[in-house]
């Protein structure tokens, strides 16, 4: 399922993580006085800790190289509020210093810097709708450009600064308005669906508010939003500022992916004009220097759930289509270009490789070339400025928060430009390193082990087992200390061992690997997982007695599929979990999802689905289950939990199920993310840590 906070190299939904490895990080100067003061030095992780860590993301380079700007994402629970807000920062790129750029009141995001260097634009709310605003990188008031009645998605400048092109969803019409206001509002399912659409709004020096955009996709497709980030638009211009090549299916929403095609249509309006149509999905186009060529991502055919593909490279005219290179991990799902080198010879792009995700370089001819290399994660996407001569990134370790970087294209040696994360150097994060096993069929796995805190060799303690997302996630070198559905450094400071393992099926280890659990969940991924615990226990670090197992989406599946296959465990955390594959299909929005795993449909094959699903064998658990959920999650629905929760509960296992208002798939509160880290917390402590014999005890 679509990765989300705390399951797989996650972050909550406003930023979406796709993690990016960059090498060769140098260490800079100190870069100014952002750090707030610590009244208290904590001496060990909490939750409450762990949300003090901030998320660095959109490090956009200026065109002259000089300065980057970049958001900043914080908590904010003072008084009743539970909200995150993000501050937009400016520094220079030498490391020298940095300064905020935006007030702290209202958030601010997704900065982008005008072809000239003369303005920056971001996307605020501060107008009650998200709507597109500029400031000067020198301050000043900032102005708001447009107007919509939904939100501003995606957004680019025009080469020559003249305009923005920008997405926004289809807003109510006025019949729906008043039918909504005379309760007349009854909707047929997959009928007046809303689309994505492309606008372009002009911009003057000095600014000001264009209160009518240009419409340029009216009719029945929808501009590409699924997996699209802050700076990562799914459309770009032509160098003559004269097209605009996009991506686009036929309704949005996460289910129409694999129909994605690519198109062109002239800035000053006009006819769509196909350009890709591979009857499978081809995104992110990418103009060259010249304007000559359009790089793009080309999915296997027919697509795949696993998510593989090809660099491609198409002539701007439509003719001409040629596939690159192909690449270590097949371009999986944390794959993505970053731009076309300056001289129009390469293409740089991210791609996942076991726990990193390399920054590397694809030639029109040849293999591709990795660029550095180093222990660490880009955290938020890795962006090329306008020039195409600096590259912008947050950079973030094991046990380094993530900070702001950049580093030059011709000679890759980043600086760190921002400090801005709290001094927690006082609470000592647990040990991590990268351990391996073989599983039973002698595949070689690979997960982190965190050690607890104050680790004693010789002696045993307590262990965790908590599974990644996806299942095409992965867990990756990125900070332990920040918040999470099952927060590492939190259980590492309470005395346990934790281990975090990358199945069959995960991204980052080739095609073949990433395709190993198809029509075998809970079969060899589950034994792989168990072979990991084995290890750790053979390694003389844990206590085979006193063993805990978690997950949130795929993780859920796997905890839940855990506790009806084994009694090894003393507890379990079942977080947004998908329980009963077939039901699941039925309501879920995502439901050729599984089909594609299992090779059918549920009616096609009722003894497959039924094999792998963990309420078909759930007579007579009995280990402790907490279960979590949001309450509008369409993507694992709610009822998933709950056919698990009333199961265990009429078999009087010990269960508790706890449901997060206003939260989809993932928890988007910071309040909210609080609770479900120390609930998980208080359950293993309970069961795990605690003196309660296995099956005891109800809550």
């Amino acid at each position: 399922m679509r990765s989300t906070p705390g399951h797989g190299a996650a972050r909550p939904r406003a930023i979406r993580l796709l993690v990016l490895m960059i090498g060769a990080i140098s260490a800079a100067a100190p870069a100014g006085a952002l750090r707030a003061a610590e009244p208290e030095r904590p001496a060990a992780w909490t939750p409450a800790l762990m949300m003090k860590i901030k998320q660095v993301g959109s490090v956009q380079v200026s065109p002259d190289g000089k300065r980057a700007v970049f958001a900043v994402r914080r908590a904010v629970t003072d008084g009743d509020k539970s909200e995150y807000r993000t501050r937009l920062y400016l520094a220079d790129a030498d490391g020298g210093r940095e300064w905020p750029l935006t007030p702290d009141d209202q958030s601010c995001d997704d900065p982008q810097w005008s072809p000239e260097g003369r303005w920056i634009a971001f996307v605020s709310e501060r107008s009650g709708k998200r709507n597109l605003w500029v400031i000067r990188p020198d301050g000043g008031e900032a102005v708001r450009l447009s107007e919509v009645k939904t939100a501003v998605g995606n957004y680019k400048w025009a080469p020559d600064g003249r305009a923005l092109a920008f997405t926004a969803l289809d807003g109510p019409t006025s019949e729906e308005e008043a039918a909504a206001r005379a309760k007349t509002d009854a909707r047929v399912v997959d009928e007046n669906v809303k689309r994505n659409r492309l606008y372009v709004i002009p911009f003057t020096d000095p600014p000001k508010l264009q209160s009518e955009a240009r419409l340029l996709t009216p009719g029945d497709l929808s501009v590409t939003t699924e997996g699209n980030r802050a700076g990562r638009a799914p459309f770009d211009w032509s160098p003559d500022g004269k097209t605009i090549a996009f991506s686009h299916t036929r309704v949005p929403g996460p289910n129409d992916w694999i129909h994605t095609d690519l198109a062109r249509i002239d800035a000053a309006g006009g006819a769509v004009r196909p350009l890709v149509h591979a009857g499978a999905a081809a995104t992110t186009p990418f103009y060259s220097p010249d304007g000559a060529s359009i790089a793009y991502v080309a999915s296997d055919v027919p697509a795949a759930q696993a998510g593989s593909g090809r660099i491609h490279v198409i002539s701007a005219d439509g003719g001409t289509d040629a596939a690159l290179a192909e690449t270590a991990d097949g371009f999986g799902r944390y794959s993505e270009i970053v731009g076309w080198s300056a001289d129009g010879k390469r293409i740089y792009f991210t791609e996942a490789w076991r726990t990193n995700l390399r920054l590397m370089a694809m030639p029109l001819q040849g293999p591709p070339v990795e660029i550095g290399r180093e222990e660490g994660m880009a955290s938020a996407g890795v962006f090329l400025n306008a020039h195409r001569s600096h590259f912008g990134f947050a950079w973030e370790t094991l046990s380094r928060p993530p900070e702001a970087f950049v580093g030059a294209a011709d000679r890759f040696a980043p600086v760190q430009v921002s400090r801005v994360q709290p001094d927690v150097s006082a609470a000592p994060l647990g040990r991590t390193e990268l351990v391996r096993w073989k599983s039973k069929d002698g595949l070689e796995i690979e997960g982190f082990l965190t050690y607890p805190v104050g680790y004693e060799k010789g002696r045993r303690y307590p262990l965790l087992l908590i599974v990644h997302g996806g299942p095409m996630g992965a867990y990756m070198q990125t900070f332990d200390g920040t918040a999470a559905y099952h927060p590492v450094a939190a259980f590492a400071s309470r005395g346990y061992a934790v281990l975090r393992p990358n199945p069959r099926g995960s991204v980052g280890y080739g095609r073949k690997f990433r395709r190993a659990n198809y029509g075998d969940w809970g079969g060899g991924d589950f034994a792989d997982l168990m072979a990991g615990v084995d290890r750790i226990i053979d390694l003389g670090v844990a206590d085979a007695d006193r063993l805990g197992v978690m997950g949130w989406s795929y993780g859920g599946y796997v905890t839940a599929w855990a506790v009806t296959r084994t009694k090894r465990f003393r507890a379990a955390s079942v977080g947004g979990g998908v329980t009963d594959l077939a039901s699941f299909t039925g309501t879920a929005d995502i439901p050729d999802f599984l089909p594609d795993f299992f090779g059918g449909e549920f009616w096609d094959k009722p003894g497959v689905y039924q094999a792998h699903s963990p309420m078909f064998h759930v007579k007579g658990v009995n280990t402790p289950t907490l279960i979590q959920h949001g309450e509008l999650d369409t993507t694992v629905p709610l009822s998933q939990g709950e056919e698990l929760y009333n199961a265990l509960k009429r078999q009087g296992c010990a269960t508790k199920m706890v449901v997060y208002p206003r939260s989809h798939h993932g928890i988007e509160e910071p309040r909210l993310l609080v609770d479900c880290m120390e609930r998980n917390l208080e359950w293993f402590d309970r069961y795990v840590r605690g003196a309660f014999p296995k099956g005891e005890d109800k809550p």
